[in-house]
């Protein structure tokens, strides 16, 4: 029988073969630790992304206090809307109770009086966490989503939203979105929430032109490669733009951005109406306000 310390020995031979086969292998494996951003996503893998999912929804969840949809009811009835909280500033009250009446209808009316009684032991109706500091619930589900998935654009914008709009944590919501950017160099969804932290809580007009002049130049690039353009984000990018324009006394340029936002609105018949009244100030305006010199400079 060969002696114990011959056997340590030829399984210190074996391990050390492996270990050298292995790690080159492991290494430029497309799924191993040098191109991953995480232990997490090692471990993991493709599955991140749909752990991701569901974290979001868990946000989702949160942000309506618990009363929420089942998987049942959403296939019936929509997908989670958490990120058109992000809008909600533009989002009239009719559009909200209609929201409100459509989300409530859920659960239908109760069918007894067991029913009945039995709503008052868990969350039977619709409302948002809307007060200060209370979006901080949603914040950790938003961060391991992100996290886990972090090409889920989504994620990075709401999150940013909720950062600066509910909580004054501006600082945080621009690193969050810068990180996104990085892992996402050609999304215009978040250049464009990016030049809202420049534009509504930095006050930085030039470097808001230049992250929204990005985001416009993004999609169209990525229209030109999918054929399929987004013109809902475009609408938006178009109109921050013209605002701005308008604000800093370019109104010729801004002239020109809402003439191509007439082109993708729902609303055209409003745009020519601001582009009736621009004009007027420029055609009364000196010619040093029509045509302002654009500046350059890094978002």
């Amino acid at each position: 029988m060969p002696a114990p310390s011959l056997i340590l020995a030829l399984l210190f031979v074996v391990c050390f073969t492996l270990a050298t086969w292995l790690q080159p292998w492991h290494q430029s494996w497309a799924g191993g630790r040098a191109q991953s951003d995480s232990l997490l996503g090692v471990v993991m893998g493709n599955s991140r992304q749909l752990f991701a999912n569901h974290f979001f929804t868990k946000a989702d969840v949160y942000f309506h206090s618990g009363y929420y949809p089942s998987v049942f009811d959403q296939a019936i009835g929509g997908a989670p809307h958490i990120t058109a909280a992000k809008d909600a500033a533009a989002e009239t009250d009719a559009e909200h109770g209609r929201e409100q009446s459509e989300e409530a209808g859920f659960l239908g009316p109760p069918r007894d009086w067991i029913d009945r009684f039995s709503r008052n032991f868990y969350p039977s109706r619709h409302s948002h966490l809307d007060r200060p500091g209370e979006a901080r619930e949603i914040l950790p589900w938003l961060r391991i989503a992100a996290d886990l998935d972090p090409h889920k654009v989504e994620t990075y914008t709401v999150a940013a939203y909720w950062l600066r709009e509910h909580l004054n944590r501006v600082d945080e919501a621009e690193q969050l979105l810068r990180e996104g950017w990085r892992a996402n160099p050609d999304s215009y969804e978040i250049l464009f929430e990016l030049g809202r932290v420049f534009d509504e809580n930095r006050h930085d007009s030039q470097r808001a032109r230049n992250v929204w002049e990005l985001a416009l130049g993004k999609w169209r690039q990525r229209s030109a490669r999918n054929g399929e353009p987004d013109d809902f984000v475009l609408e938006q990018i178009l109109t921050r733009l013209a605002q701005l324009e308008e604000r800093e006394g370019h109104w010729e340029k801004a002239l020109s951005y809402l003439e191509k936002l007439e082109a993708v609105s729902p609303k055209p018949e409003a745009i020519q109406q601001q582009i009736n009244d621009l004009k007027k100030k420029v055609v009364s305006a000196p010619p040093a306000n029509r045509s302002g010199a654009q500046q350059t400079g890094k978002p």
